[in-house]
């Protein structure tokens, strides 16, 4: 199936903004796909998108989650009865498949796979990763919260991400970004861009999307894997999905971009919708719930200043009113 090109307009006004931008915009692309049961098939239909969002100009090509694998994790069993193999990183496919198309395209590429851990029980980590168009592994990130719920038994071979320091870490991008408009006094500059990169059930916790925030993340990168629920089939939760990201990113003031896959892969089927959205809730642009697609859009990004300053919600917070929670649900999980 041809893989539908969407591109957002001009970002929208900054309707908090009372002094002029001092950063030129943005542009970043997240590329939605299904599952191909062949791999060459698989890599060669996630490399269009990739060379199709390089084309438009995007700088950073976002891709699903366990980019270049089918989801696994409907099978209770655990990686050995699932065939579910984790890779080396730095070294394995989804690494140097990234490593390549980074380099062919000339764009940083952020990707997901099923991480080898150095333990015994067979579990490994659900890693997301950017790698530099010069081919090098710039970025790694272990997903934080795992569910474990039917069609989605991630704990069968996932293990939780680090909860000390490294929980929440901040990836500085420094890239040759687009052209400032025309008349302007500024030229094409060399711009740092600071990103989150947590992954899909992270989604759903307003706690990850606040700390990122206060670490200084502007856009927080979530590859997706959702769908349909197995033991609820009539309840799609595309809508609910969409508006807690959506409102996560108004309470802390950062772009949101996710990308989920298409297709059915039993007993799930899942409905892409991936979307980009700004600081001001405004989805920027969205892809189908059932087709291929590449959005392409470019993020004002002193819109997070503006909007924080005029609602400023990181610095009128007050975690000594809630710290006591924190304590006593650290105190439960050690007994």
């Amino acid at each position: 199936m041809e893989i539908r090109l969407i591109r957002a307009a001009e970002p929208p006004e900054s309707l908090a903004r009372t002094r002029p931008s001092s950063r030129p915009p943005f542009r970043i692309a997240a590329v939605q796909q299904r599952w191909h049961e062949d791999p060459a098939e698989h890599e060669a239909a996630i490399a269009e998108g990739i060379r199709i969002a390089a084309g438009a100009g995007a700088k950073l090509v976002c891709l699903q989650e366990l980019t270049l694998s089918r989801y696994f994790a409907v099978d209770p069993s655990g990686p050995e009865a699932a065939g579910a193999e984790p890779e080396e990183l730095p070294g394995g496919r989804t690494f140097e498949f990234a490593a390549r198309a980074a380099q062919e395209s000339g764009v940083h590429i952020h990707a997901s796979l099923y991480e080898r851990a150095d333990a015994d029980d067979g579990l490994g980590f659900n890693t997301a990763i950017v790698v530099s168009p010069e081919g090098e592994l710039v970025a790694r990130t272990r997903k934080l919260h795992i569910p474990i719920t039917a069609g989605y038994y991630e704990n069968k071979y996932f293990r939780p991400g680090p909860g000390d320091s490294e929980a929440f870490p901040l990836v500085a991008l420094e890239l040759h970004q687009l052209d400032h408009p025309a008349g302007s006094q500024v030229d094409a500059v060399r711009e740092e861009v600071h990103l989150g990169l947590p992954t899909c059930w992270d989604q759903w916790f307003p706690e990850v999307a606040r700390a990122y925030s206060l670490e200084g993340a502007e856009i927080l990168v979530y590859p997706t894997a959702i769908g349909s629920e197995p033991d609820h089939p009539e309840f799609d939760t595309q809508p609910l999905w969409q508006h807690v990201i959506v409102g996560n990113g108004i309470a802390n003031g950062v772009f949101m971009v996710a990308i989920n896959r298409i297709g059915t892969e039993p007993p799930l089927t899942f409905y892409g919708s991936s979307f980009i959205s700004d600081p001001y809730g405004r989805i920027l642009a969205q892809a189908p719930r059932d087709q291929p697609a590449v959005l392409v859009a470019d993020l004002d990004l002193d819109q997070r200043r503006d909007w924080l300053e005029l609602f400023p919600f990181l610095t009128t917070r007050r975690p000594d009113t809630y710290a006591r929670l924190a304590e006593e649900a650290t105190k439960l999980q050690t007994e």
